[in-house]
């Protein structure tokens, strides 16, 4: 089993902490790992809709997120990531506590990745799924001081 670099998934943790859109949500990426990644959100007054749920637009960012990141780690170094198919079933409303989106990866390709996610309440309920298609951009990932490397334990 290969792991990545440690300082590489901290140094990610870290952009993605000071990113303006997550920032905007109050969105934490607080596991990355080798085709596995969460993301979470306190729900506030501001992801709510008009009838006091969470609005469709949150959930989707979620699972969005929590599919990139989770393909992220097999990527060529230096290359990117866009999503081109984004496919979301809604099924519970939330309207408070903690949300956690889980991503995972299902198959690395030469150009295009494919994962789901799945969004859960506190209480473990889940209250979206989701599938992504994404378009892997040669030279256009992040600049890091971190080498991606993958180590052996």
């Amino acid at each position: 089993m290969v792991l990545p670099n440690p300082a590489y998934i901290e140094e990610i943790r870290n952009i993605f902490a000071t990113s303006p859109f997550p920032a905007h949500l109050d969105m934490q990426l607080t596991s990355l790992a080798l085709d596995q990644a969460t993301v979470q959100l306190e729900l506030k007054n501001h992801h709510l809709q008009l009838f006091g749920i969470v609005h469709g637009g949150v959930l989707a960012t979620l699972v969005d997120t929590a599919t990139y990141w989770a393909v992220y780690l097999r990527l060529p170094e230096g290359a990117g990531l866009v999503n081109v198919d984004l496919k979301l079933n809604y099924l519970k409303a939330a309207s408070q506590g903690l949300l956690r989106a889980e991503g995972y990866a299902i198959r690395n390709g030469r150009t295009l990745c494919y994962s789901e996610a799945s969004v859960y309440n506190s209480e473990n309920d889940r209250l979206a799924h989701g599938t992504s298609t994404l378009m892997i951009l040669p030279d256009k990932g992040l600049t890091l001081k971190n080498p991606k490397h993958l180590i052996k334990p």
